[in-house]
């Protein structure tokens, strides 16, 4: 029998979804009184607190007092976490040394803590008053199928704690699987990794606004991990403050053009892609509408969460691409681990 790899938990992802959303929310979850709690704090490390920016954006939009902070963050300032607390920390090993640290010490004087892990009997299940399991399986190497069933976690714990039905989330979570199973490698991208691995001095950005802004995070965080190249993902203008002297020939910019009401590519991503088309970077869009002199993907739904599902899996074949590219194995850590529990 073949060993796990990278790409065979690729493979798994929609199955890996459809167990999700097919397992039932801890009761705990729904009778959570959050009268007393005067702050929520989302918070992990890596791709698993990636997964959680965009529910940090659904409870500040819904006015609640929310932040988005790293487990490292908040053992660097743990006065945040008071005793009026809702901590929400997601971990897919429940052994992060970060979170282990951080629910071991200061997150212990949280009101409530809700657990986002594989692993139930971990340090962080074991910490937390609601543990919500991943149900994403074994995983080889590079977070794949455990973070977009954290995303998919994210989903169903904001609809609860807004008072939405999670019946609806689970049918976008079935939908979003169903469309990554009719999911083939796209041209633009195999083009996007052969184009990257020829160029003078390649190095990649990756741009993206809203909820999109955890896709690009997680995607530089898994090109570095899965195909060891030098990538970084911006939030919207970032990309403007500094990074922009890094374009011209050898860049390389994956940009999700996050589409306005008309359906037309929000207009500060827009110009940006103009810009660095004119500078001689190769540009990639996910999303949204193609645009002359770059490369183009369409999404194949506007539903958010089939959007972040899709958009990822194309961030995962660019690793693959280019890791093959370079003639090594997608996905195989030389230096780092699986679970990271050194601080």
């Amino acid at each position: 029998m073949a060993r796990p790899s990278y790409e065979s938990d690729l493979a798994e992802q929609p199955a890996a979804l459809r167990r999700f959303a097919a397992s039932t929310l801890p009761t705990e979850l729904a009778d959570l009184d959050l009268g007393g709690c005067r702050r929520i704090i989302v918070t992990a490390m890596g791709s698993s607190h990636y997964a959680g920016l965009p529910t940090w954006r659904s409870l500040v939009a819904a006015g609640l007092p929310a932040w988005w902070v790293s487990a490292t963050e908040l053992l660097d300032s743990p006065e945040l976490i008071t005793t009026d607390t809702l901590l929400v920390v997601t971990s897919q090993s429940g052994h992060s040394g970060e979170v282990v640290a951080l629910t071991s010490t200061v997150g212990r004087r949280a009101q409530y803590v809700i657990g986002i892990t594989d692993v139930p009997d971990s340090p962080l299940g074991r910490a937390s008053n609601v543990c919500v399991p991943l149900v994403s399986g074994p995983e080889a190497t590079v977070s794949s199928k455990s973070y977009l069933n954290s995303v998919a976690a994210h989903q169903r714990i904001t609809a609860a704690l807004l008072g939405n039905p999670t019946a609806t989330v689970d049918t976008a979570i079935t939908e979003a699987a169903r469309a990554l199973e009719d999911f083939r490698p796209a041209k633009p991208v195999t083009e996007t990794a052969e184009s990257f691995l020829q160029g003078p001095e390649p190095r990649m950005g990756l741009i993206g606004k809203k909820d999109d802004s955890a896709t690009v995070l997680m995607g530089a965080l898994i090109l570095k991990e899965a195909s060891k190249i030098a990538a970084e993902g911006y939030v919207g203008g970032e990309f403007r403050h500094g990074p922009l002297e890094t374009a011209g020939p050898g860049l390389t910019a994956i940009i999700l053009a996050d589409p306005d009401a008309s359906g037309q590519n929000e207009p500060s991503l827009a110009a940006l892609a103009d810009e660095l088309i004119a500078s001689g970077a190769d540009v990639l869009l996910i999303g949204g509408k193609a645009q002359p002199g770059a490369r183009h993907v369409p999404l194949p739904s506007a539903d958010p969460l089939t959007r972040t599902v899709i958009a990822s899996r194309l961030v995962q074949q660019l690793s693959v691409d280019i890791a093959n590219g370079k003639g090594i194995i997608p996905g195989d850590f030389r230096f780092a681990q699986k679970i990271t529990t050194a601080l």
